[in-house]
């Protein structure tokens, strides 16, 4: 399976994933926790790698993502403000 890049990252969800985080002052190894909770498995390198936009996120992925950070997937997406 190829993995397409967009603008050189692997997805778009990143840096707002990042800035989610820190506004609720979470460790990366806090958020991968978190995100364990709701059935994921994810490791804190897994967190890293999304938030500089070497690692591909799926759409369960980013759905949990938006549900534990309180945010709408549209957000992460920066389709709004």
């Amino acid at each position: 399976m190829k993995i397409y890049d967009y603008h050189g990252k692997k997805n778009i969800c990143g840096e707002r994933l990042r800035e989610a985080r820190v506004i609720r002052r979470l460790r990366q190894e806090d958020l991968a926790a978190k995100i364990q909770l709701e059935g994921v498995i994810m490791e804190r390198d897994s967190i890293s790698r999304i938030e500089i936009g070497t690692r591909f996120v799926s759409d369960f992925e980013l759905m949990t993502f938006a549900r534990v950070l309180g945010v709408s997937v549209n957000w992460l997406l920066g389709l709004e403000d």
